[in-house]
């Protein structure tokens, strides 16, 4: 369950809208120069001091987005931060602040709408975000949650999906699928206690993959190291919906093909193991599988020489003119076309028209 039943329950009609804010956001410290001004009145006030300002917006719905059964609801917190941290790091910028609105139903009481806040505080605590605003209203439905983003750079900084080159390498950083491979097992296991509340989760070994799903990071200390490294990407992407999806858009964007090679997408031990056990692809689990908040992107191939040495990032394939396609080179050698899978947010599963042959 996503409350813990032996604790004291508070209703949080018993605080009413503005006690509840106050009783949220009554600890939170400015860290952020740019903030000038935070929660307290109608709007905050923010100083870019020169810097372009970049805005993004998630919205994250109860039975769509993530389910109570099995995410706790500091993790939900966590993570709903991350995802829009991750936005930003996908155009090459630090995220700064955050405003935080959400619709829940009086299924939550005020301990359990605090355990979100507490996740959510400690991911703008380390990404030295700061919570300037928001909104809180009743709901119907479930637990809604919409957080935007703010970000401030430099206008050289900025990168968008349409800069590609043809002949730009394609790299990305970490590694892919196992938010995925995390997914399966608690879905696994919510349907083994469903059809019997008795039996014990069985989740020895799985801790890295679970970490990905339930807690992810946001790739920011990749815009530092390129930064660092004097390299700026030509089109860059966060790989939220899968990576074949994340290729199909920058190259859509920049109006060019792609290959992608097997043999080189970054897929950790674990998360192979995993693939396995359900007798799925690998593969599969890193073009499609979504919600790894790595970083995608592409760079000229004069920047190798400065490229090759960074551990946390991938070379796995080439652009190449847009008659080519967008295709995976197996590794037996042999080119397939390759089809977004990816997450569809008007959906509730993945886009089954297009599939991945392998």
């Amino acid at each position: 369950m996503f409350e813990d039943r032996s604790k004291p329950r508070t209703e949080i009609k018993d605080l009413g809208e503005f006690g509840l804010i106050d009783f949220l956001t009554g600890d939170i410290e400015l860290v952020q120069k740019s903030s000038e001004y935070g929660i307290g009145d109608d709007a905050a006030v923010i100083n870019p001091e020169g810097k372009k300002v970049l805005v993004s917006t998630d919205l994250l719905m109860e039975g769509i987005h993530f389910d109570l059964a099995y995410v706790p609801l500091k993790h939900l917190g966590y993570k709903a931060a991350i995802v829009n941290f991750s936005d930003m790091a996908a155009m090459n910028a630090l995220p700064t602040q955050i405003t935080v609105s959400i619709g829940l139903s009086n299924r939550f009481s005020l301990e359990a709408i605090e355990e979100f806040y507490v996740g959510l505080k400690l991911a703008c605590k380390a990404y030295n975000v700061d919570i300037v605003g928001g909104d809180t209203t009743s709901s119907k439905a479930g637990l809604a949650i919409s957080i935007t983003v703010i970000g401030l750079v430099e206008q050289e900084d900025i990168v968008y999906r349409n800069g590609a080159k043809e002949g730009d390498l394609i790299c990305v950083s970490g590694d892919l699928g196992a938010a995925y491979a995390g997914l399966l097992i608690l879905e696994r296991e919510k349907s083994v206690f469903t059809a019997n509340p008795d039996m014990q989760p069985e989740l020895d070994g799985a801790d890295y993959v679970l970490e990905r799903q339930l807690k992810p990071e946001a790739r920011v200390d990749i815009v530092k190291i390129l930064k660092d490294s004097s390299i700026k990407p030509n089109a860059m992407m966060d790989v939220s919906d899968g990576l074949a999806s994340e290729i199909k858009h920058i190259c859509k964007q920049s109006k060019l093909g792609a290959n992608l090679y097997e043999d080189k997408l970054p897929i950790d031990q674990k998360t192979w193991d995993a693939a396995r056990a359900f007798n799925m692809d690998p593969t599969m689990f890193a073009l499609n599988g979504g919600e790894d908040y790595e970083l995608l992107f592409t760079l000229p191939q004069s920047e190798f020489e400065k490229l090759k040495d960074i551990p946390e990032i991938s070379i796995i394939g080439y652009t190449t003119d847009a008659g080519s396609g967008i295709n995976l080179i197996t590794k037996n050698n042999v080119s397939t076309p390759i089809e977004a899978q990816g997450w569809d947010g008007l959906s509730d599963k993945l886009n089954d028209e297009n599939t991945t042959d392998q």
